[in-house]
């Protein structure tokens, strides 16, 4: 595989997708550890991994017994990739919380220095909402290159949740996802809606195979530019796309289709009046 060099304004992303094994944990890391270096071969500086990869998706009677703390074991091993490959890596994990009981779907961000930020899950899948807490919080990370915004699976169907950050200042924004088969067609269109709207870059990070007999994810994982072109599609069950990002295509499509500049956002909620 070529390696992409980055250029001035322009940064290597990756999206990993992946099949998991439910429950174990360290399969799971072991298999993401060698996905993330081919990533890193590549020259990816930014990574990003599915919903749920380091338990699988289908474990909700042992929610609580597998969500961890943050930091944590999961999130420590994220950094430990994430220094030892000098890359940014954002996957979610179940976060326990500090109530006894609550359980969080937490997308994580972990650099160089360490955990950056945490998302947790704000609009959550049918039976989700048994299983989790719900979060009210829209992060922008920034690292000094690009501002990364977090969004989760089901929630590429939400706009709201990708306006706000991008008023936040997001310029990418991931969707660690382990999103059904069935509704592909909503993948597709979400996907690049949400980059077109915003002017904004979208990593969609996918997973594969069937879990319970009964669960099949779509796999499909993405790399959207902020025109809604697709930039990269993964193809096979455990894969790794990589794209060069040009960030001053923000800007230019920004200016082009305006819709930032002519949001009326006196009209919503005071979520969209945070300024950059």
């Amino acid at each position: 595989m070529e390696q992409l060099v980055p250029s001035q304004n322009r940064i290597i992303a990756a999206a990993i997708q992946m099949n998991c094994e439910l429950g174990r944990v360290e399969a799971n890391l072991q298999k993401a550890e060698r996905l993330i270096g081919t990533a890193a071969s590549r020259g990816a500086q930014l990574a990003v991994l599915p919903e749920l990869f380091n338990t699988g998706y289908r474990v909700e009677k042992k929610d609580g017994e597998l969500s961890e703390s943050i930091p944590g074991p999961t999130a420590q091993w994220m950094a430990q990739q994430a220094q030892k490959h000098n890359m940014h890596l954002v996957a979610a994990i179940l976060e326990k919380g500090v109530s006894a009981g609550l359980v969080y779907d937490t997308a994580v961000v972990a650099g160089p220095n360490g955990i950056l930020g945490t998302y947790r899950k704000t609009h959550l899948w049918d039976k989700e909402n048994i299983r989790f807490t719900k979060g009210d919080q829209f992060p922008v990370i920034k690292t000094g290159v690009y501002n990364l915004g977090m969004q989760i699976c089901y929630e590429v169907g939400f706009p709201e949740g990708a306006r706000i950050l991008t008023f936040k200042g997001a310029d990418i924004i991931v969707y660690p996802s382990a999103f059904g088969k069935a509704r592909l067609y909503a993948w597709d269109i979400a996907t690049r809606s949400r980059a077109l709207e915003n002017g904004a870059f979208v990593i969609a990070a996918n997973r594969t195979g069937v879990e319970k007999g009964e669960t099949e994810f779509g796999g499909h994982s993405r790399i959207v530019d902020p025109t809604g072109t697709v930039l990269a599609e993964a193809a096979e069950e455990d894969d790794v796309i990589i794209a060069e990002l040009n960030l001053s295509l923000i800007h230019e499509q920004r200016r082009t289709i305006p819709y930032l500049r002519d949001f009326n956002r006196s009209l919503i909620s005071s979520e969209y009046n945070t300024e950059r």
